[in-house]
């Protein structure tokens, strides 16, 4: 009789686990201020995820996003609680300031909803341990979503570099992040009501810009972390940006690898490249796919184009990862270990940029 309860019971577990795997993944969208969200209101529809409801309190804000996007406005509430209650989403997306990333996840962990936000992870690192430790007393994932994630030249400098040895140990990499400004590209007043002050942003261009350098060094070298932390910043453009810096250079200084991080809200252009140096040869990630590639000392490289990754958006893995197809692996670009130390660079930089002094990583975050 036992057994015989014990097989319907998995069996009953089999039959849940199928249906809940053809369902959409029921998604919040908690604010509509960040101008990323045009990410996830725009994409094609699929059976992946299904937005069961917005919170955003402006409602010229919704209506102005509803309206572009088709979406009905009785999908918008003013809170998060509101939402949550009436929806019951299985997972949320932040797009609000990067200081509310904090109480959105003070709301969802203990409540079991999975949680992704947009870029940095936290405005500070005060609040990163705090999201942090929600994370895992309550076993949520905690996501952070970077554009050049799904980058696959990123993906294509990974394997070359740390499965294939195509150039040897990494000795340097030099970061260029960044665009004319948020001003400057035209960014939406919301947007640039946070994303231009010190508090609700935790900084200017180091912390909008400064934190993919800071990523995508974390994973390609597999977490280590810096032995010291320089950073200088600017305001060259204090009139338009007078809060906040519209320039920095981020320099570490790791056991064998230096990385020069050039954050910036005054190039010419938008940007995300990276070059990497290595004792036989350098890589190139000139955009999304093209790539250069030399594994001869004296050999500038030879183009190559990345394949598309095979998941290329942030909300299909979302799915993946809270159904558990996808297995977040250590200091991947979206895991939590990764962006625990890039919130940690950032933290250091912005006390290095305060003092004008180089920052040890173990005296600084002795204790903290």
């Amino acid at each position: 009789m036992k057994n015989f309860q014990l097989f319907l019971t998995l069996l009953f577990c089999q039959i849940l686990g199928s249906l809940q795997a053809q369902q959409p993944l029921r998604v919040g969208v908690v604010g509509l201020t960040h101008d990323h969200v045009n990410w996830i209101l725009g994409r094609a529809k699929d059976n992946d995820i299904e937005i069961v409801g917005i919170v955003e309190p402006n409602r010229a804000l919704a209506e102005r996003h509803a309206k572009r996007r088709g979406f009905d406005l009785g999908l918008v509430y003013n809170t998060i609680e509101e939402m949550v209650e009436k929806t019951k989403p299985e997972a949320v997306t932040a797009f609000n300031s990067i200081y509310d990333h904090l109480s959105t996840v003070e709301y969802c962990a203990p409540k079991g909803i999975h949680v992704m936000v947009e870029k940095p992870l936290a405005a500070n690192w005060k609040h990163a341990q705090r999201m942090i430790e929600l994370a895992q007393k309550h076993q949520i994932q905690l996501l952070t979503n970077y554009e050049t994630t799904w980058y696959g030249s990123n993906a294509k400098a990974y394997e070359l570099i740390n499965k294939e040895n195509k150039i040897g140990s990494i000795r340097k990499m030099v970061f260029h992040h960044g665009h004319p400004g948020p001003v400057e590209i035209g960014c939406t007043p919301e947007f640039l009501a946070f994303l231009t002050d010190p508090v609700l942003n935790g900084g200017g261009a180091l912390t909008d810009f400064g934190c993919y350098g800071a990523n995508l060094a974390t994973w390609l070298l597999k977490g280590e972390t810096p032995k010291t932390v320089f950073c200088n910043v600017r305001h060259i453009k204090p009139k338009i940006y007078p809060k906040v810096d519209d320039e920095a250079i981020i320099v570490l200084e790791y056991a064998n690898t230096e990385v020069i991080i050039q954050a910036s809200w005054n190039w010419p252009y938008s940007r995300k490249d990276v070059e990497i140096y290595g004792q036989s040869g350098m890589i190139e990630c000139l955009n999304s796919k093209d790539m250069l590639v030399g594994p001869k000392l004296e050999d500038r490289g030879t183009p190559l184009v990345a394949d598309p990754l095979p998941v290329n958006d942030p909300f299909t893995y979302l799915e993946g990862v809270v159904r558990g197809r996808i297995k977040v692996q250590n200091f991947d670009l979206s895991a939590l270990d990764n962006n625990r130390i890039v919130v940690q660079i950032l933290e250091a930089a912005k006390h290095s940029a305060k003092t004008g002094k180089v920052v040890e990583w173990e005296k600084f975050f002795k204790g903290k």
